[in-house]
């Protein structure tokens, strides 16, 4: 056992096998219909705007229907799928770990939650299936004005705030899934922190699916207000069953002047999870937005973070993990947009593909006439295991704006077999040869993870190279 009991909890959970018997105080019917809409806002006591907004996007999504690009979702089956399930009879949230029901604490138990926050961390938040079940936030960062709640609670107890910012990065509009999710949200993070205010260790929340067949639609909405400074984090797991899975959540956030808002998220679903998320920030003056991505799991991704440059001197930055192994494809990337000048961005992708499993790099830069200065640079990276592996790239760059500097480059590359000699040589046993070159790939974006993280995701990239050569 190592010294950090979450640790090895998440190395057992990533064998999925975790199952928590369903108890749950309401479960809605398969099928996503107007009904199912109202009976969400129903039980959750929501104000008749947040109906109206839910049913509207319900309306949007009919008429939008699924994208034709992108990976090949025809065996997603809406009417196969619970898309809300709420775990039991309870008014909002606790703080108390000792209050929420003992089949959920044991779950998050094996999760390492409580490990996380005796960690010192400024807050936690856990969800399981479509509700939040534990919220807890240090006190110090209370008296300082900062809030970190779910979704529900920061509708509930701040509506004015709330209704400000919500849907206005990402409208139902903006997409199918980004529809669906409005239609039928549960859940998530609701975050602000106040001008000046900064906050030395990360926030952080877990969403866990337990059921089958279920659909988990958290909505998380993030403000950092003018030179504040914070990074949040979230994990995202679920146990295995025959039957197909599906995540589609939407994180919005707002960074004001001056802001440094950092967003991390290591997901790790099972390989029945269809895994479609929209994510996006705005970025106003002086501000910087960091996006560290990482995905292993999962049968199908679907996630590109978006960054939108809109005032001067506004940064960006990305960095992207996907590992495919059998059966999956990581279908994930990164977009950028120049919107005013002496704005600048960074992409660095990183997949790797093993057995039968496909990635791909879907990225977009665009620069506006008028981003006078605009600085953009991609780097893409792909390294095939075996034979069988597949890695696709579809870069789109549009700039128009003559004075812009934009720089690209993307390279494929397999296990090197004088690298695994060599290193055989040295007493290692080919498989952790292979463990360590993957290690080293990956290395210049997980060195920007936390410690216990970064130490999380090496675990993790060793389950997945399991088997991977002899």
């Amino acid at each position: 056992m190592s010294d950090t009991p979450q640790l090895d909890n998440l190395q057992h959970t990533r064998q999925y096998q975790f199952q928590m018997p369903e108890n749950y105080a309401f479960k809605s019917e398969k099928g996503l219909n107007r009904r199912i809409v109202e009976q969400i806002s129903y039980f959750k006591g929501e104000p008749e705007w947040m109906l109206k907004f839910r049913l509207q996007a319900l309306e949007i999504a009919e008429k939008k229907g699924r994208p034709k690009w992108g990976p090949d979702l025809s065996s997603l089956n809406f009417d196969e799928i619970y898309f809300y399930i709420r775990p039991q009879d309870r008014q909002g949230t606790t703080n108390n770990w000792e209050e929420i029901p003992a089949e959920v604490r044991e779950t998050y138990r094996r999760l390492g939650i409580p490990e996380a926050e005796q960690k010192i961390l400024a807050g936690v938040g856990a969800q399981y299936e479509s509700e939040m079940v534990y919220h807890s936030l240090k006190e110090e960062w209370e008296r300082q004005g900062v809030i970190f709640l779910d979704s529900d609670s920061g509708l509930r107890e701040h509506p004015e705030l709330f209704r400000e910012y919500f849907a206005t990065v990402v409208p139902p509009e903006d997409n199918y899934f980004a529809a669906v999710n409005s239609a039928v949200w549960s859940g998530g993070s609701f975050v602000y922190v106040p001008p000046g205010v900064e906050i030395e260790v990360p926030l952080q929340a877990y969403f866990l699916l337990n059921a089958q067949s279920i659909g988990q639609f958290e909505r998380t909405l993030i403000i950092g207000d003018v030179g504040s400074k914070f990074h949040y984090i979230e994990g995202c797991t679920a146990p295995t069953y025959n039957t197909a899975s599906f995540h589609s959540g939407v994180i919005e956030i707002i960074c004001k002047e001056r802001s440094q808002v950092r967003y991390t998220t290591i997901q790790n679903w099972s390989h029945n999870v269809y895994n479609l998320v929209t994510q996006r920030a705005l970025v106003y003056k002086d501000a910087s937005m960091g996006w560290l991505d990482g995905n292993l799991g999962s049968k199908i991704t679907m996630k590109y973070p978006s960054t939108y440059l809109l005032e001067e001197g506004a940064r960006g930055e990305v960095l992207s993990i996907a590992f495919a192994t059998d059966g999956q494809h990581q279908d994930a990337g990164a977009k950028v947009i120049h919107a005013a000048p002496n704005t600048s961005s960074q992409i660095v992708s990183k997949s790797i593909s093993k057995g039968t499993g496909r990635s791909s790099y879907r990225g977009l830069v665009k620069i506006y006439e008028g981003a006078t200065g605009a600085r953009a640079n991609v780097e893409c990276d792909a390294l095939l295991l075996d034979d069988q592996a597949r890695t696709d790239t579809y870069p789109y760059i549009e700039i128009n704006e003559k004075t812009a500097h934009v720089g690209h480059e993307a390279t494929v590359s397999k296990l090197n077999d004088e690298q695994i000699f060599y290193l055989m040589s040295r007493g290692l046993p080919e498989d952790e040869a292979a463990a360590l070159i993957v290690r080293g790939f990956l290395e210049p974006i997980a060195k920007e993870l936390p410690l216990e993280y970064a130490v999380e995701l090496n675990r993790l990239i060793e389950l997945e190279m399991e088997g991977s050569v002899g």
